[in-house]
């Protein structure tokens, strides 16, 4: 393992964060118990005191056929995948086009697109040295408890890479902003929409400082450059009041956050 510096500012999705000296960790090495794993930083936010932080290595970055089996070091970042089930001809995989992050973030959060989730296609996790099966793993819409760190996982080989099916699911990626935020701030509440109760609420195009909530889709929190920690954490807190006092319904984060008090 080595200390790496990382500005969070430049590396995180919604561009907020500090310098930390992040401890990388590699092959074989022990997890510490006292920090806090962190990916591509695609749906985190981090505040200006976060605990320690621990980052996988390159050595967690692969994809590997054996047999019939796909294996994917969790640092493998999801454009790698695309690229890799298009070129060998794998189905399944099509959904991950330009979702931000690396496998591991996936996983903990059993990422996807509309009914296509990671945990659908999964097979089985590598958690602290030992292959558990998915089922045995409890997971439903944009959760998933995994019970240590994961580090790979395999997946079933299926032929058939679909081009028409990964434009298509694109297609409902086209309404996000293009300026830098951690994706969907909230998760969706059952039967209804957190983007639709937020522009109920008044607060779609919303700005404190220089966060604001998205003009496009109202679900995402966007850096309009140079926004802080505490702006987004305001807007955030905003949101859920107002959607609390109107629909007496609770809007649970779906971006991590990342302070001290973790």
């Amino acid at each position: 393992m080595f200390i790496k510096p990382i500005d969070f500012s430049k590396y995180s999705s919604i561009k907020i964060g500090p310098v930390v000296n992040v401890l990388m960790i590699e092959k074989g090495d022990e997890f510490p118990a006292d920090r806090f794993l962190v990916g591509g930083a695609n749906n985190l936010l981090i505040s200006p005191t976060p605990p320690p932080l621990m980052m996988l290595s390159k050595d967690f970055d692969y994809c590997l056929i054996d047999g019939d089996t796909l294996e994917i070091g969790a640092a493998t970042p999801t454009g790698k995948i695309l690229s890799f089930a298009k070129k060998h001809d794998l189905a399944g995989f099509e959904f991950v086009a330009k979702l931000p992050g690396t496998l591991g973030g996936m996983l903990a959060m059993n990422a996807g697109v509309k009914e296509y989730e990671i945990f659908n296609i999964l097979e089985s996790i590598e958690i602290d040295g030992e292959w558990i099966p998915a089922q045995e793993i409890e997971h439903g819409y944009r959760f998933a408890r995994l019970p240590g760190i994961a580090t790979a996982a395999r997946f079933p080989l299926r032929k058939g890479y679909d081009e028409t099916l990964r434009k298509e699911l694109l297609k409902l990626r086209n309404n996000q902003p293009k300026e830098p935020s951690a994706g969907s701030a909230f998760k969706n509440p059952p039967g209804d929409y957190a983007g639709r109760l937020i522009e109920a609420v008044g607060l779609k195009g919303h700005r404190l400082g220089n966060m604001a909530w998205s003009e496009i889709h109202a679900n995402f929190l966007v850096n309009m450059g140079g926004g802080t920690y505490e702006e987004a954490i305001a807007l955030i807190e905003l949101a859920k009041e107002r959607v609390w006092e109107k629909f007496d319904t609770t809007l649970h984060e779906e971006v991590k956050i990342v302070s001290e008090s973790l």
